[in-house]
């Protein structure tokens, strides 16, 4: 397919075939689309909780108890779930870790490129430290960066997917004891294949967007 057969085709997935499962080969291709995200002064502030087991799916679905039951199928039903996780903070221990890290991957072609990357990174977040006051929620835009790559990603695979926000966050915080870990969950994504019921596939209800003319001023 191309980008915009991509595009058309993919949607936001109601029902999954549990007889379809995502191969090995093709689950590796997912976790390195997360991994390879960008990200603002490549802070990379996230964790994934990637579930492909019964057991791990009914752990997410814990979070789909309650008023967000309605989500709980789109978890157990589909091929696997990946929850998405922002840090908390992010403090001079993690930037030295990271510098540390791309250092050895061959990242910095001497100690001037990344002096200058150490000195970005405490810039822009003492910019959202102190002045905006919203060092979380920049890092969590950074995870929804990654969402919507993941999304556009996994459908180049020919893989549906779900993004839920609908899901008792604070349930998944407690389940898998993000916060003493400096993490908080934000968003769920199951993926697998649709399946032929779903009500929701793009041949029984065409997708609808705002025309250009309302979306655009081209300069």
């Amino acid at each position: 397919m191309n980008l915009t057969e991509t595009l058309n085709w993919r949607y936001t997935t109601k029902e999954y075939d549990t007889n379809k499962k995502i191969s090995d080969a093709d689950m590796a291709e997912v976790k390195n689309l997360l991994r390879m995200s960008p990200s603002s002064v490549n802070l990379q502030p996230w964790h994934f909780i990637v579930a492909e087991t019964t057991e791990g799916k009914d752990r997410i679905a814990k979070g789909a108890e309650g008023f967000y039951h309605f989500n709980k199928p789109k978890i157990t039903n589909a091929s696997a779930v990946v929850l998405f996780c922002s840090r908390t903070s992010a403090d001079d221990a993690y930037f030295k870790h990271l510098l540390e890290v791309q250092d050895k991957d061959g990242r910095f072609p001497n100690d001037d490129v990344k002096n200058g990357l150490y000195g970005a990174m405490n810039a822009f977040a003492d910019i959202h430290r102190y002045d905006l006051k919203d060092l979380q929620h920049w890092m969590e835009k950074q995870v929804y960066l990654n969402i919507g790559s993941f999304l556009l990603g996994v459908a180049n695979l020919g893989i549906d997917a779900t993004p839920m926000e609908g899901l008792d966050m604070k349930a998944l915080d407690e389940e898998f004891g993000l916060r003493e870990k400096g993490f908080t969950a934000i968003t769920a994504v199951s993926i697998g294949y649709r399946a032929e019921s779903d009500f929701n596939s793009t041949d029984k209800t065409p997708k609808s967007r705002l025309p250009e003319s309302e979306i655009f001023t081209i300069i």
